[in-house]
């Protein structure tokens, strides 16, 4: 009998079964493997690999960086006085994207809103400006998918008060700086942007000494949003800029400006210039350009209002340049004042050119020829000097080259080779053609003849300070060169240009009371080639020093395109005369340097107006500080700690030195925003 074994053998389907759940398991085994595996490398690569991409990005959750503005330094004339002045502003920006993807809660979830019009109309209501511009700006911003964008600008911290503690998700601010000016000498000073960065004159000469160094404050955010700085980060402090002191002077700025932008108006000029300079050190203590601009109020500004033409336009001088050719004659062909010339009665052939006087001389002494400015005289003794002597004269007074005085944009005019010399080059040069120099030119050469043949070097910058009151670099005299000895230097003051103010064309430059030297100068301009006779084609100038004997003050006035007169001694001389006299009488320093107790018939001219600021939104205080910064008083209705909220004179109106401007104030408050965190 067979016993067969059934009992332990598997059937094929059986088999079959047993051996797909091995594959199953091994498979799911081999996914476990794999993402263990893949946990493993991404913890490696966060904690180890890109650790500090983590760490940052991990930060920015509840870390934030706040770049802290470094104030700006200070512009103040020789006195100490504030031409110009960085205050505290506000500035309000967005992210476009946040303001329109609000996470509110609603219920037990979250969800996002457009909160874009609610920010709008907040702002709207704030600043005055319609919905439909904020709307407009946050749209845009979102249309381009930008993060940031700016809502408003430089806005004063008591307006921008409300707004900062009102919390709006994308919407923060940031402290900036608006920049003050006192409105004097816009063209040497300059502007700053928007940003606070230097644009044009000093500000951008100067700019990175003036910026000081931003510092950075570190803040982290608490669970509930509040903000507080980082204990443990290391907070990099602003470092306040420098400051710089001028050698202007802030009276005699204000009395220059007032003059030219007078004589300019009178006659129909396009433009004017006016520089004055200490001889004895080349300081220059006044520096004022027409037309000019206001400097708080930028509203029709044109970039060549900004042009500082003392320094950058370059003309044919005229008679003013005689002064070469009378030095140059004294030292080489020994020529006196009693010397005997001939003027050809006011015509001279020469080259198949003309040269005319506008007095007629057959014969008259040189002294005659330079108090009536003879420019056939002074041709053809320029022609007895010899191309490579005259040329040596104009170089030493520093003709075709910079002064060196430190402003941006500074001109060397033209003084050619000899080799592109032609034929009437050196006659006509010989009473100011042929040749191009700028105002500042004119002067320092003029200034080396009253300083006793010394050219010295122009400089406006005294001194940087820091904010300790501390020098950290200063700017002396400097002397150039020798360009004539002191006996002719003295000869020239002595025997032509005093006698030009007391007998020839210079007599309406006079000052009662004080010697005074000097020349005028009428050149047509050259156009298209030509030097044409006729509306808009003369430049007007005089340039002189006083007192004779031992000159401290020299000065220039150059009118551009005067229409109703055109020669200088009706345009620049009176001008000249002008400035002078009002400098004595508000100078004690002069009047005492002068043995004078009172200048005769000296009356400080109340021709003057200044331009009224915008003060509403600033402290009581600093609206105070604003209006004697502009030679104005002021009277306060309501708490003197609070705002101004109105003013009875329109900003931008102009009034006479010293009126009083009324203004209302708010009531105070005691909360300083300065020292509120962000909670937006």
């Amino acid at each position: 009998m067979k016993i067969h074994n059934i009992g332990h053998r598997q059937s094929p389907s059986a088999r079959s079964g047993g051996k797909e759940f091995g594959m199953r398991l091994g498979i799911l085994s081999l996914g476990y493997a794999l993402f263990f595996v893949a946990i493993v490398l991404r913890l490696l690569n966060i904690q180890v690999i890109d650790v500090k991409k983590y760490k940052n990005k991990a930060s920015r959750q509840y870390q934030r960086d706040v770049v802290e503005q470094a104030k700006r330094g200070v512009v103040m004339d020789r006195n100490g006085h504030l031409l110009a002045q960085s205050v505290q502003t506000i500035s309000f920006y967005a992210d476009p994207w946040l303001v329109a993807n609000t996470e509110v809660k609603v219920g037990r979830k979250k969800v996002a809103v457009d909160k874009t019009p609610d920010v709008a109309r907040l702002f709207a209501q704030r600043f005055g400006k319609s919905r439909e511009h904020y709307m407009r700006i946050l749209r845009n911003g979102q249309k381009q998918k930008r993060r940031f964008i700016w809502l408003e600008r430089s806005v004063p911290v008591e307006h921008a008060r409300e707004l900062m503690e009102t919390a709006m998700t994308g919407i923060d601010f940031k402290k900036e700086q608006y920049r003050y000016y006192l409105n004097l000498a816009p063209q040497v000073v300059g502007l700053v942007n928007t940003d606070n960065k230097g644009i044009s004159g000093l500000e951008i000469k100067y700019d990175h000494e003036l910026r000081g160094r931003d510092g950075m404050k570190i803040f982290q955010r608490s669970a509930t949003g509040t903000r507080f700085l980082a204990a443990d980060a290391d907070q990099v402090s602003a470092k306040e800029g420098l400051s710089l002191q001028l050698t202007l002077d802030a009276d005699m700025q204000s009395i220059v400006e007032s003059e030219i932008a007078s004589a300019a108006k009178e006659f129909n000029a396009s433009a004017a210039v006016g520089i004055v300079m200490d001889v004895k050190t080349g300081a220059i203590l006044a520096m004022a350009n027409y037309p000019t601009f206001d400097m708080n109020n930028r509203k029709g500004f044109r970039e060549s209002d900004a042009r500082n033409r003392a320094i950058i336009d370059a003309f044919d001088p005229g008679s003013t340049f005689k002064i070469v050719m009378a030095s140059a004659a004294r030292e080489v062909l020994h020529r006196a004042a009693e010397d005997s010339v001939d003027a050809h009665n006011g015509v001279f052939h020469i080259y198949n050119r003309t040269i005319r006087d506008h007095e007629k001389f057959e014969r008259c002494t040189f002294r005659d020829a330079m108090v009536h400015s003879s420019n056939i005289v002074a041709a053809k003794t320029a022609m007895e000097l010899g191309e490579k002597t005259f040329y040596d004269y104009v170089r030493r007074f520093g003709f075709g080259e910079q002064t060196g005085i430190g402003l941006v944009g500074e001109s060397e005019g033209i003084v050619r080779p000899l080799k592109q010399w032609n034929k009437t080059t050196l006659p006509w040069m010989g009473y100011g053609y042929s040749v191009t120099t700028t105002p500042l030119q004119i002067l320092q050469a003029y200034a080396a003849i009253a300083n006793d043949g010394v050219l010295m070097k122009p400089y406006i910058v005294e001194r940087l300070v820091d904010a300790d009151g501390n020098a950290v670099s200063e700017f002396k005299p400097e002397k150039v060169r020798n360009v004539v000895s002191a006996e002719t230097a003295r000869y020239i003051r002595k025997e032509y240009l005093q006698p030009i103010v007391e007998e020839g064309t210079g007599v309406a430059a006079a000052v009662k009371g004080v010697t005074v030297g000097g020349k005028t100068g009428t050149a047509q301009k050259l156009s298209n080639g030509n030097y044409n006779r006729g509306p808009r084609s003369y430049i007007a100038s005089f340039v002189g020093f006083f007192p004779v004997d031992e000159p401290r003050i020299a000065a220039i006035i150059v009118v551009d395109e005067p229409q109703s007169a055109y020669y200088a001694s009706t345009v620049a001389a009176p001008s000249f005369a002008r400035i002078c006299t009002r400098m004595i009488a508000c100078s004690e320093d002069l009047k005492a340097d002068l043995g004078m107790t009172a200048p005769e018939a000296v009356v400080l001219a109340a021709s003057k107006s200044v331009a009224v600021p915008l003060l509403t939104g600033l402290k009581a205080r600093d609206a105070e500080k604003l209006l004697i910064w502009n030679g104005l008083d002021i009277s306060m209705n309501g708490d003197r700690e609070g705002v101004v909220v109105e003013q009875d004179i329109a900003a931008g109106s102009m009034v006479e030195p010293g009126s009083r401007v009324r203004v209302g104030l708010s009531a105070q408050e005691n909360q300083d925003p300065g020292s509120k965190s962000s909670v937006m």
